[in-house]
């Protein structure tokens, strides 16, 4: 069964506990600045929403990469950058239609959401249940709830 992140950022209170989990689990340091999700604050209406890779099935950036660095990991159905391959020229970057791959000044490489190997960090840190990892095939169910919902739902008769 494959999984995806799931981002609800109704539920987001911008704690940043993701940015930290996913700085730690990849670093080893609780930095926001290494954290492959990030949360991007809207001041002008106080809302808070947490973004990342969303492993595209038509990933451009995996297609856009010159010295095929970026592989699809079949377990996770992450698209995942070998370091050892990655030359950093940034294509990836400029092919990314999200803005989330990112490259690292200190390294000479790009990052990337990768899963942490089917374990997301973020989701498992997010206090709120705005990160969640679920089954792909069920992520617009919450969606299909609110409209139930809006529609006036009555219980069938029995």
């Amino acid at each position: 069964m494959q999984k995806v992140l799931h981002i609800n950022p109704e539920k987001c209170t911008g704690c940043l506990q993701c940015e930290m989990a996913c700085s730690f689990d990849n670093y080893g340091v609780f930095a926001p600045a290494k954290s492959r999700i990030k949360v991007f604050d809207f001041h002008d209406t106080g809302k808070k929403v947490p973004y990342t890779c969303t492993q595209c099935d038509e990933a451009w950036c995996l297609h856009a990469c010159p010295v095929e660095a970026i592989t699809l990991d079949k377990l996770t159905g992450a698209k995942v950058v070998n370091d050892s391959t990655c030359v950093g020229c940034k294509v990836c970057t400029i092919a990314c239609p999200f803005g989330t791959i990112n490259y690292v000044q200190e390294t000479g490489k790009v990052q990337k959401c990768d899963l942490c190997g089917g374990e997301p960090a973020c989701a498992e840190a997010c206090p709120t249940g705005a990160i969640t990892f679920i089954d792909a095939n069920w992520t617009g169910l919450g969606r299909m709830q609110q409209w139930a919902d809006k529609l006036g739902n009555q219980p069938s008769a029995s």
